[in-house]
């Protein structure tokens, strides 16, 4: 019996022999695609290796050995394999799919085992077999325990990339200090600064946490977040852009009475989100600072002087040269009034009753207010016109009648008891009393309590700015620089 067992091995390699450089002829012979052979399944079940032709391990010898490592391993149930003429057969269930590969895998190595047939079996997870979440949720656990140290450092980096980036901005700010004037340039210098060292921590920080793709997609990433930041703000940008031209060009200072588009005030403050004046009413009004650049402003304060007109109407039969000169003096007379520019007082019109003439003077608008100048030199002028013996005629309109206007006698002039001459001297008396001005023996005054003591409202408005609740807490980009606006003046 050996001896035929032994003929039987010999045949057998003998036949796996001569078959592989048949097989070899004709693989060279029909010359297949490499990628052909590269697709043939891995789970042949005959697959071979080289055959040793006198092998010197016995097949229950190997079945024994692999049976007994299969067992050892507790992954498999009732692992059983037979092994003939060097061909390993391999049975029983596997818990996974991955053991079940590792067996096959063990028995091909093994010594004088020419061919593996795997005919195991995987055993089939149950529906409610929380094995698996279980398994990748023990294995995220330990991942995280074993990241911590590395999270740990991480943040501590972060921690002192923060202190880094302060120290940057307060040292960029130092810098800017002594070369740049104005605030809102000084600040964004100092963040300009801390930016580097922001970007250079927070990628040093993932790069320590294993986060290296990350980090690149951080630094990459950032012009692009910049884009997409700037339309998504592109309003807020807009009006950041305009506080910084505002406050290097100041085309208003603090406290100045400026027109912003519809609105008329007193300007207040000026931060990176908007220009808030409070109107003569007392009114605060915030006007974003996109608005206030691309607007027109006018500034009432920047030149000081004022020229305010106004418009009297005098007789014809009345001289106007007399007029003009009793009107002039009038205005220089008048301590609001500034002689240099000196006023001027014109013939402006021919209207249907008067000759109409136009008034012109400037007024200091920092010390006066020119409505209550404007309201005391008007009432002045009629003063001195009427005092002139100067008609102040009203507007009056030409009536036709074409058919004539029926006229019918009542009484006898001077009626019934009554002398005709006491009649045209009561007329006369009235006349003469209408001509005499109404306010004759009043002192000339060039200002009454009414007008008030002639000063600016800036003062007012400024006491009610300081009681009133602020509309934004933001840090003023123009600062008040009385002393320095009084030099260019001089």
């Amino acid at each position: 019996m050996p001896l035929l067992d032994t003929l039987r091995r010999l045949l057998l390699v003998s036949v796996v022999v001569g078959a592989a450089p048949l097989a070899v002829a004709q693989e060279d012979a029909s010359s297949p695609p490499a990628d052909a052979a590269e697709a043939k399944p891995k789970s042949d079940p005959a697959e071979t290796k080289e055959v040793s032709v006198a092998p010197t391990a016995e097949d229950d010898d190997i079945a024994e050995r692999l049976t007994g490592i299969l067992r050892a391993t507790d992954w498999f149930e009732s692992p059983e394999i037979r092994v003939e003429e060097g061909v390993a057969f391999l049975s029983g269930v596997a818990d996974s799919e991955e053991h079940r590969a590792w067996a096959e895998r063990l028995a091909g190595r093994t010594e004088d085992v020419v061919a593996v047939v795997n005919q195991m079996g995987v055993v089939t997870p149950s529906m409610l077999d929380f094995s698996p979440a279980t398994s990748q949720l023990d294995g995220m656990v330990r991942s995280f325990i074993q990241a911590t140290p590395t999270f740990l450092v991480a943040a501590l980096l972060l921690l002192l990339t923060w202190w880094a980036a302060g120290i940057a901005a307060r040292i960029g700010k130092h810098v800017a200090q002594s070369r740049v004037e104005n605030v809102l340039l000084r600040g964004m210098v100092g963040r300009f600064a801390a930016v580097p060292v922001l970007l250079l921590g927070a990628y040093m920080a993932l790069h320590v946490a294993g986060l290296t793709r990350l980090a690149a997609t951080v630094l990459g990433g950032t012009g692009l977040l910049g884009i997409v930041v700037g339309f998504a703000f592109r309003d807020i940008a807009e009006n950041y852009l305009a506080s910084i031209l505002i406050s290097m060009r100041r085309p208003f200072e603090i406290g100045d009475l400026v027109t912003i588009g519809d609105h008329k005030g007193f300007v207040q403050t000026v931060t990176s989100r908007g220009t808030q004046i409070m109107t003569l009413e007392g009114n605060h009004v915030q006007i974003p600072n996109s608005l206030v650049y691309k607007s027109v402003i006018e500034n009432q304060t920047a030149n000081p002087n004022v020229r305010l007109s106004f418009t009297v109407g005098i007789d014809y039969s009345d001289s106007a040269a007399a007029a003009q000169q009793a009107v002039l003096q009038t205005l220089r007379d008048h301590d609001a009034v500034l002689a240099d520019p000196e006023p001027l007082v014109l013939v402006d019109a021919l209207a249907a009753s008067t000759v109409n003439l136009a008034i012109y003077f400037w007024v200091d608008a920092s010390h006066y207010s020119h409505i209550k100048v404007r309201s005391a030199v008007m009432r002045l002028v009629k003063r001195r016109l009427q005092q002139g013996g100067f008609t102040l005629p009203d507007e009056s309109r030409e009536m036709i009648f074409p058919q004539g206007v029926p006229v019918r006698l009542i009484q006898e002039e001077g009626g019934p008891g009554r002398p005709a001459s006491a009649t045209t001297e009561s007329n006369a008396a009235a006349a003469d009393q209408a001509a005499e001005p109404a306010d004759e023996g009043e002192p000339e005054l060039e200002a009454t309590e009414a007008e008030g003591n002639l000063v600016s409202e800036k003062h007012e408005i400024q006491q009610q700015a300081a009681g009133a609740r602020p509309l934004s807490d933001g840090e003023n980009l123009i600062d008040s620089q009385p002393e320095e606006r009084s030099e260019r003046a001089r």
